[in-house]
């Protein structure tokens, strides 16, 4: 069965709840049409938008490089993204917001009456399968840009990269520096395991500081594993026991294979992570629903 990949019938449209099929946007909104703005990707699970003040603060980040102006109230961006996750009954979903400029350029529209609009959709969990096979595309990533590892909306390299994976027999792509190290993929961090050491590639290889690989980096322990930044190659995901990948929605998915290399199938480091974060999760969630 194809899955559905739509969102769902409400979006939030700055502080309002409106119906998808409403025409809301116009060609003199800068950022739509230049892709300026910064947005986050999040797991709702049971209502509670997980690991919101994370992705508050990469986002703020990501939009003091870029220029974008943002919403002052972090409570209050989460109350309007929470009636959206009521209006869709989306308490296990995925949600997107997008803060997006709307003022500045060459083209600015006169008609535009705010500074920035905050759009934010839900839509189903993607049914990613037991395991994802890569490509890998070299001098994908600048490390040494000032705009690396920042999520913004200007996403269509990205997109491309994804599309052709999936023409090529793949799921998703390796994408290399220019220093030809492993960097991440289109929209996943990676890691390796090698013995009890797991390594992920350090900011300074031009990845995303994605929430869950701060988590593990930082959050999550287990016996026996130490997970830690390293730069890698290619030959260090060959020689390593087993690749991994993380996102938002996938939380820790194994490799099954590297356009290129032999890639190796223990799992036991990801699976002991896989549940540990699991157990942060409804931690996490228990949390907020007492406090609610």
């Amino acid at each position: 069965m194809p899955y559905d990949r739509s969102m769902h019938r409400f979006l939030l449209h700055n502080d309002q709840i409106r119906d998808t099929s409403e025409l809301l946007l116009m060609p003199g909104q800068v950022g739509f049409l230049n892709g300026w703005g910064v947005f986050s990707t999040i797991r709702v699970f049971d209502g509670i938008l997980f690991a919101y003040e994370r992705h508050w603060t990469r986002m703020n980040r990501d939009a003091k490089l870029l220029r974008v102006p943002m919403p002052l109230d972090a409570e209050q961006l989460e109350k309007q993204l929470l009636s959206l996750v009521e209006a869709n009954k989306a308490h296990n979903a995925t949600l997107r917001v997008a803060i997006v400029r709307n003022r500045g350029g060459l083209f600015e529209g006169p008609a535009v009456a705010r500074d920035y609009d905050i759009i934010a959709f839900t839509t189903n969990v993607n049914a990613w399968g037991k395991g994802v096979k890569l490509g890998v595309v070299p001098q994908a990533r600048h490390a040494g840009s000032p705009f690396a590892g920042t999520k913004m909306l200007s996403w269509s390299f990205n997109l491309t990269w994804y599309e052709t994976a999936h023409e090529n027999g793949f799921d998703e792509v390796v994408l290399l520096n220019e220093r030809d190290e492993v960097s991440e993929c289109t929209s996943a961090n990676i890691f390796a395991a090698k013995g009890n050491e797991v390594w992920t590639p350090p900011l300074e290889s031009g990845c995303l500081p994605g929430i869950t690989r701060e988590l593990l980096l930082g959050e999550i322990h287990v016996p026996d594993y130490r997970v830690i930044e390293k730069r890698l190659t290619l030959s260090d995901l060959a020689e390593a026991d087993e690749v991994f990948i993380t996102s938002t929605t996938r939380e820790l998915l194994p490799v099954i294979s590297i356009e290129g290399i032999e890639v190796k199938q223990c799992d036991k480091a990801r699976m002991a992570l896989q549940n540990a974060f699991s157990r942060f999760v409804d931690e996490y969630v228990a949390a907020k629903t007492s406090v609610a």
